[in-house]
């Protein structure tokens, strides 16, 4: 959809930028990006040739700004390179836009960067990935929870609470029709045993929640060596770091190189290639299939005959 379809007038964005950049600052040009499933993300840019990105859920209450711009603050005073929030707002009756205007970050996704960088910058640049995740890693909490700024529910169980993270999720996939009767009982029976399969030994740690090539931007330093430059969308917990290291292996956002320096401080034992990995890969894929459709059935089924051996 190009920016003209949208229903967000040119008087909205003017006056979004107005509150950010002063009464004279004007609007010059407005991209669509990619952004999520309720929100329209724009990149702006002022006739001064300031820019910013605006993710916007016109004429909708988004309280999930409030915990984005939280988490992304919180990541920053981590030293990470995450956007400066400039202004968050939830939408009322008389506003009725929700909305976050952030940094805007240079880059380039991490697929990108690996079509532009020889097989030793991608493994340098892993490693500096490997570092990112690891200063969040090492950050701990006393209980499993999301997150934010609010009394938000805690939980001393990791089972619990990635079972409760799941259960919409769960129940989707256990109605879909399109799965076989037996997918589906087992799928119930593994979500009903999560405390066997997940148990573990370890705290609660931060996590960032949606490590992808897209949520990630790069790019060279002064001196040609390829660094991230970006950490985008967190949807930060506190939870089990092996549960994020699965994900990235999902979806080939991390390379040996990565996991041989992230391993430097933080080993995959036995239990997680053997058990643990499986579970974590299979959840993110039933919830793959609940958000965009039947192309993750196939990939979701393999992974559920993974956990079943």
């Amino acid at each position: 959809m190009s920016f003209q379809e949208s229903d967000i007038s040119w008087q909205v964005l003017a006056g979004i930028i107005r509150d950010w950049a002063g009464s004279s600052a004007e609007l010059g040009e407005v991209r669509r990006l990619e952004g999520g499933v309720i929100n329209t993300t724009l990149g702006l840019t002022l006739k001064s040739g300031e820019r910013a990105v605006l993710k916007i859920s016109p004429h909708r209450i988004n309280r999930d700004y409030q915990y984005e711009a939280y988490q992304l603050d919180l990541l920053r005073s981590l030293g990470l390179p995450t956007p400066q929030v400039y202004r968050m707002k939830i939408g009322t009756l008389e506003e009725p836009h929700s909305l976050i205007l952030m940094q805007f970050m240079d880059g380039i996704d991490l697929a990108q960067a690996k079509t532009q960088c020889s097989a030793e910058q991608f493994d340098d640049l892993q490693r500096d990935l490997a570092e990112i995740i690891l200063t969040m890693h090492k950050q701990t909490s006393p209980e499993y929870r999301r997150a934010s700024a609010d009394n938000t529910d805690s939980f001393a169980s990791w089972p619990e609470f990635y079972r409760k993270l799941y259960d919409p999720v769960v129940q989707e996939a256990c109605s879909n029709r399109d799965l076989p009767p037996k997918a589906r009982k087992h799928i119930s029976k593994i979500h009903e045993r999560l405390d066997a399969w997940l148990g573990h030994n370890d705290v609660p740690r931060l996590v960032h929640s949606d490590i992808w090539a897209t949520n990630l931007l790069a790019r060279p330093d002064g001196d040609g060596r390829w660094r991230i430059n970006a950490v985008l969308d967190p949807n930060c917990k506190y939870a089990h770091a092996e549960a994020e290291i699965a994900y990235m292996d999902l979806f080939h956002t991390c390379t040996p190189a990565f996991l041989k320096a992230y391993q430097q401080v933080f080993k995959l034992d036995e239990g997680y290639h053997r058990v643990r990995k499986a579970v974590y890969q299979l959840y993110p894929l039933m919830n793959h299939l609940s958000l965009f459709g039947n192309e993750y059935a196939k990939p979701m089924l393999a992974a559920l005959d993974k956990v079943l051996v």
